[in-house]
């Protein structure tokens, strides 16, 4: 057929089953996998349901999606070792050794492999949204992944386990949807629609509240060609729609009035949500979907007095059955729709505020003073002080004229000034590692970029086994590339956030991984036992998050408030080459102080831990090393 690559690698795809109730598949995760498969008419995968234990004798196939795709069960012992250490939904192509696991990183690789199956399909490219972002940064870091790829999964899931002998309470995690689909919409164009939606407002001759009602109140059960041409259809609405069916409203050619010309960007009505996240059908409506039904059909079932709490979330629910294919796919998919009850669309009640924030004491602390100064002045007051262990070998270096090009960080895209200091970074971290590894050994480089660290630990220890784990996956395929280039066979590519790599390991490794993401690496350590070498980075993004808050040691939580802890992040960031001399001393200081704080938060979990300065200093503003070793 036309347009169809024929060259496309063979990949399986590994999801979970746990059990089926009513044409559902779960856990949640494989529902919505199974359902974008569905919509995006996907074959270029071989689909294999995963068992926890070891029988595979389970007929599961009914009202799973099987047109040219192929099926099959297997145990989870059956699976390529690579995938058992990870979390499932994954994707493995052949040769087993790279991998994309988790959520969020499969469906996004879905789509793009459905586009390059036939590039004729530009609308299942554009469910990534403006600039191919949508879902893509981690559940970590973003509070809107978090909620579509784990809590509301998981909260749906555990909803449906009910038994609804005590009057239940709707989940926090669907207020918390419900909440983010009040919120104005932001867009790349949004000065231009408001100034639009604010044309319409006076053309219909009602204020925005008015229209807002007006255009709520109305049906959704229309066909979409008649929602781009209804003059008593929202601007929203309209502009979502036409993006979805062929025909598209003409471009107005008359100048828009004065007072919509001339009117301050504060004085526009917002945009309201037409899909989850704003106006245009993405992945994370594909998401979203089973799990709301399934949500739905219950409350519909036990409940439906509980509706008028989010009625924001039921009037999603009826629009996205518009969306062309989406009818079709829910049916493959053993989803049957249903129908609503007419609900007022302004909440009653004011959903509960679940955005993250520093706790009210932060907010106000009176002995609070600024700068880095009286921060570290309370440490030393406590016996709290910069402190660096001596560096073991200052000298040693790997005899880079005799490695193989591929191995050298002067390969990649980067200035001989970069390249050399790259060299001398990776001098260190190699020193660490091969002091501590055994034959035998699993070596995991967390957030490994292209593979600057994996890829000479690998070829430095061909009797380790070497993982690289990095959510970027252009750097993961430049990683691979110059490992097949180099013939190495002891080495794995794993795509996926770090939480969703669930093997053993014996080192973990990290060069620069910004912010919270060497806390993140360390703790990955310290569950697992693993001794750790991390250079952190990017100090000033640190801050709470749902797995991790500072100051992180008992000593340190004892001195020190989160925002004085904060003070010396930000300041700790402040070691650039360009600063004056005494402001990089204190910047150094400060980045001393807190990977002390980790330094020692460690040791409470049973490690003996080092803080040590890089040789030369100069090879990286950002100089530490903590190594961690358990007891």
């Amino acid at each position: 057929m036309k347009g169809i690559k024929k060259s496309l690698t063979e990949e399986y795809l590994y999801l979970d089953f746990s059990h089926q109730k009513e044409g559902c598949i779960f856990p949640l995760h494989t529902s919505v996998t199974l359902f974008l498969l569905s919509y995006c008419d996907c074959t270029v995968f071989k689909v294999f349901l995963v068992l926890p234990g070891e029988s595979t004798g389970i007929s599961l196939l009914k009202n799973v999606p099987s047109e040219g795709v192929e099926i099959q069960i297997i145990s989870r012992q059956e699976l390529p070792p690579i995938v058992q250490s990870c979390c499932l939904p994954a994707v493995v192509e052949r040769p087993d050794n790279f991998c994309r696991a988790g959520l969020a990183v499969v469906l996004r690789h879905i789509i793009q492999k459905s586009y390059e199956a036939d590039p004729s399909k530009k609308e299942i490219l554009e469910l990534l949204g403006f600039k191919k972002t949508c879902l893509k940064a981690c559940a970590e870091v973003s509070q809107w992944t978090r909620l579509c790829e784990l809590t509301v999964p998981l909260a749906v899931e555990n909803f449906l386990k009910e038994s609804f002998d005590q009057p239940p309470t709707i989940p926090a995690a669907i207020l918390e949807l419900e909440k983010k689909l009040s919120e104005p919409v932001r867009v790349h164009n949004d000065d231009k629609l408001r100034r639009q939606k604010l044309k319409q407002q006076k053309a219909a001759g009602v204020g925005p509240s008015l229209a807002k009602e007006k255009t709520k109140s109305k049906g959704h059960r229309q066909e979409t060609s008649e929602e781009g041409d209804s003059s008593s259809a929202s601007l929203e609405l309209k502009v979502a729609f036409s993006k979805l069916t062929i025909h598209k409203e003409p471009a107005s050619a008359n100048r828009e009035p004065s007072y919509v010309r001339k009117a301050k960007a504060s004085d526009l009505p917002p945009l309201d949500h037409v899909f989850a996240e704003g106006l245009y059908f993405t992945l994370a409506d594909i998401v979203l979907l089973p799990c709301i039904h399934h949500f739905l059909v219950i409350i519909c079932r036990k409940l439906s007095g509980k509706l008028v709490e989010f009625p924001l979330v039921a009037a999603w629910y009826q629009r996205i059955q518009e969306v062309p294919r989406v009818q079709t796919a829910a049916s493959q998919c053993g989803i049957q729709f249903i129908s609503l009850p007419e609900l007022q669309t302004t909440s009653s009640q004011q959903p509960p505020n679940l955005d993250e924030a520093p706790s009210a004491e932060e907010q106000n602390d009176p002995s609070f003073i600024g700068g880095p100064r009286p921060t570290m002045t309370k440490l030393m007051e406590k016996g709290i002080e910069v402190m660096f262990s001596p560096h073991p070998c200052p000298t040693w270096t790997l005899d880079w004229d005799t490695l193989p090009a591929a191995v050298s960080p002067k390969e990649g895209k980067m200035s001989s000034d970069r390249a050399l200091r790259k060299q001398q970074q990776l001098n260190n971290l190699v020193y660490m590692v091969t002091n501590q590894a055994k034959p035998g050994d699993r070596i995991v480089d967390f957030c490994s970029g292209g593979g600057h660290v994996g890829i000479v630990l690998a070829h430095v220890l061909p009797s380790c086994q070497v993982i690289l784990i990095e959510n970027k996956e252009l750097s993961l395929i430049r990683a691979k590339k110059r490992s097949d280039e180099l013939g190495l066979s002891n080495i794995w590519f794993i795509q996926a956030n770090m939480e969703y790599f669930t093997g053993m390991f014996n080192i973990g490794v990290a060069l620069h991984a910004c912010g919270v993401a060497t806390d993140m690496v360390i703790e990955h350590c310290l569950k697992t036992r693993a001794s750790f070498v991390t250079c952190p980075c990017c100090y000033g993004f640190i801050q709470n998050t749902s797995k991790v808050n500072f100051p992180k040691s008992e000593l340190f939580k004892k001195t020190l408030s989160y925002k004085e802890h904060m003070i010396l992040c930000r300041f700790a960031d402040q070691t650039a080459v360009q600063l004056p001399p005494q402001r990089r001393l204190i910047g150094k200081q400060c980045m001393c102080l807190v990977d002390l704080d980790r330094a020692r938060a460690a040791e409470e979990h049973g490690f003996s831990v080092q803080v040590i300065s890089m040789e030369p200093e100069s090879c990286s503003p950002k100089n530490n090393m903590i190594v961690g070793v358990p007891i």
